[in-house]
């Protein structure tokens, strides 16, 4: 067990690699919808619409693919059944990027476990292709939804009660939470509480004059400029620091900031999976700053979305866009200062075709 979770990062590392091309393709066709629609909201109607049912599907297929080849770099190909089908469980139950990568973690050491069971030799044949990613999802499923879904439920429930109980007297503490709950997990079920909570706000009408309040306007405003704040930093820090990152990576960063123009933050996630504990409290920080000042400034956000795309919308737009770059600016800063340099060579290296075969390993 030791030998297997001492090479953690390896396997996290796996698992973005595989997951990348995902983000990539999903979240660059659900940008392009978003920016050819003219809206700031994903177009529901026509081939636009089309266009972004594929994107969003990519960007679904994120957590599953990411989940699965952590367990396939720790175990081999019997992991990726119990990999995959734990990181759809985990998109399923609203644990975002980070069930996945505890399901793929899981789905690891279950199946180690389960190839040292000694099987009679007239059913060798059958264990890694039949008995053991049988067993192994079974008990990944069970333990996703019985065990870490229902304590995310209750999470996720008090999570909102608490928001909903603050008050908006003080504007610059409810920015921070809320900038800092957006960046936590890009997307996944603390970031789509505060979300959900904005949008509510936004859709309260004042019934005097038949318009959201200037305080939800202001509040949806500093969500909107912490949605971005993440991709756009982790592009931003390809560029200034390229030694810092992968080759992968920096290609990803590319990616990131048109995703972070359009409100997608899940841009961010392979670089928050790869290195968790320097880019997740980076992008909180970040953003947490950031939705402060645009609310301090006055920005307004009438739309339910996140991203520059929203500028032209908004209410004192420079002060919503100073935000998200001031945001950006400390995130990329603080992930600069935390990574070292990478060194990548041939042995380190990820190689998306290495033992693609269909031979079956006999135990």
């Amino acid at each position: 067990m030791i030998e297997l979770l001492k090479d953690t990062r390896k396997n996290l590392m796996t698992g973005v690699s595989y997951m990348i091309p995902f983000v990539v393709a999903g979240g660059i066709l659900l940008a392009l919808s978003v920016l050819l629609s003219g809206n700031a909201s994903v177009p529901d109607k026509g081939w636009l619409a089309d266009i972004a049912n594929i994107g969003i599907t990519g960007l679904g297929m994120m957590v599953p693919i990411l989940s699965g080849y952590i367990a396939f770099s720790m175990v081999d190909r019997p992991g990726l059944a119990p990999g995959i089908i734990g990181g759809l469980i985990a998109s399923n139950i609203g644990a975002g990027f980070l069930g996945g990568i505890l399901s793929g973690i899981l789905a690891g050491v279950v199946v180690f476990y389960l190839k040292k069971i000694k099987l009679p030799s007239s059913l060798r044949s059958l264990g890694p292709i039949f008995i053991i990613p049988l067993f192994g999802t079974l008990i990944v499923g069970a333990l996703m939804y019985w065990v870490i879904g229902q304590p995310i439920a209750a999470l996720m429930t008090a999570l909102t009660k608490w928001l909903e109980s603050m008050g908006t007297g003080n504007l610059v503490v409810l920015g921070l939470i809320l900038g800092a709950m957006i960046a936590s997990d890009m997307g996944g079920p603390i970031n789509k509480v505060a979300f959900s909570f904005g949008s509510a706000m936004v859709g309260t009408i004042n019934p005097a004059t038949g318009l959201p309040s200037d305080t939800a306007l202001t509040i949806m405003a500093g969500i909107g400029a912490a949605i971005c704040i993440p991709p756009l930093a982790m592009g931003l820090a390809t560029i200034v620091a390229p030694k810092k990152f992968t080759i992968e990576e920096r290609n990803s960063g590319k990616a990131a900031i048109v995703m972070g123009m359009v409100g997608i933050s899940e841009g961010a996630i392979p670089f928050a999976a790869a290195d968790p504990l320097r880019c997740i409290p980076a992008n909180m920080i970040g953003s947490a700053i950031g939705a402060a000042i645009a609310m301090v400034l006055g920005a307004g956000n009438p739309a339910p979305w996140g991203g520059w795309i929203v500028a032209p919308v908004a209410q004192n737009p420079l002060a919503y866009i100073l935000g998200t770059v001031i945001g950006s600016v400390i995130t990329a800063g603080i992930v600069i200062a935390l990574k070292k340099p990478v060194v990548e060579d041939a042995a380190h290296a990820v190689d998306i075709d290495d033992d693609f075969d269909l031979d079956i390993e006999i135990m």
